[in-house]
């Protein structure tokens, strides 16, 4: 009888599972859209190097935060000042912060490196492999363990990058760094559990003093984009904090709504966006070896879902029994 009750209650709950939430999906969809289409905003900002972007990004995150989160926090988001006053008391909370804000701080510096540069494939592969680097970092840092098609799919990946390596004549260390600070970033996000908004505020708090010089250094010089830069470079520059809060703060909304397994597919929107704006609107090269290797590192990533959607059913099923 006990059985039958968790059978029934557990078909319910995928029931209302199948059913997606339309304005959690369409905030999915946006965030990820967002973040692939990024390239064609930073790349419209002339005169900006990727370190002076980069801190730009910190800078304006920072005030855009500062107006936003006490209006949040007054009408009691999150459980109000007091939830959040506790946890910054922890001093384990500023030191994954810290590292936190560090690994942030290199993905965005090797992103807009990426763009900067002509490389919006090489920003694209980042992503595309970045959740694969998740699963290593899983395997060797929690424990984790993989399943055969899961490794099979890691290895495929690993030639993948290895063709677009040798053909290239070097390594894309703008992907991997991407990859690998992401990576880190998640796991230290999976060891706290303030809201993402405060977070990040959290975490462009830690980087804005050093931000903040270096761009007051660049203005006392006389190269900021700022000083010299057109009305409209200014105006993309002021609106780059609102420009990087605005897809995570859809993301949040999201992953309340929207099953995990979804999520998880969806992200990878974003590269895809990000290969075709590289490929067809800037016409990087993508000769026969660099799209060999990224059909290697697709074809990984159809392998990895597989088997790891197929693997969350199977367990969700003897969770059932």
């Amino acid at each position: 009888m006990l059985r039958d009750t968790k059978r029934s209650s557990a078909i319910e709950s995928q029931g209302g599972q199948t059913s997606v939430d339309r304005v959690g999906l369409l905030c999915a969809i946006a965030a990820n859209s967002m973040w692939g289409l990024f390239p064609i905003y930073w790349r419209q900002i002339e005169g900006a190097d990727s370190l002076e972007l980069a801190c730009h990004r910190i800078v304006w995150s920072f005030v855009t935060l500062a107006i936003l989160l006490p209006l949040m926090l007054r009408v009691g988001w999150w459980g109000g000042w007091r939830a959040v006053a506790t946890s910054l008391r922890d001093k384990r909370v500023w030191m994954l912060y810290s590292i936190a804000a560090v690994m942030i701080g290199i993905n965005w510096l090797a992103f807009l490196w990426a763009v900067n540069h002509g490389r919006v494939l090489e920003a694209s592969l980042g992503y595309y492999i970045n959740p694969l680097f998740n699963v290593l970092i899983g395997v060797a840092v929690l424990g984790e363990r993989l399943g055969k098609w899961q490794w099979i799919a890691i290895a495929i990946a690993t030639v993948g990058v290895a063709i677009m390596t040798v053909s290239s004549g070097g390594i894309p260390w703008a992907s991997l760094a991407m990859a690998t600070s992401f990576s880190i970033y998640g796991l230290v996000k999976k060891k706290v559990y303030l809201p993402v908004l405060v977070g990040l505020m959290l975490e462009v708090s830690i980087l804005f003093l050093p931000a903040a010089f270096y761009l007051g250094l660049r203005v006392n010089d006389g190269v900021s984009a700022l000083q010299f830069g057109s009305p409209m470079v200014t105006t993309m520059l002021l609106l780059a904090g609102v420009i990087t809060i605005s897809p995570l703060a859809l993301f949040a909304v999201a992953v309340r709504k929207v099953d995990l397994s979804l999520i998880g597919i969806l992200q990878y929107v974003g590269p895809t966006l990000q290969f075709l704006v590289g490929a067809v609107l800037y016409s990087e090269p993508l000769d026969q070896n660099r799209l060999t290797g990224f059909v290697f590192v697709w074809v990984a990533l159809v392998i990895f879902v597989t088997a790891t959607h197929r693997a969350s059913r199977k367990n969700s099923a003897l969770a059932v029994r």
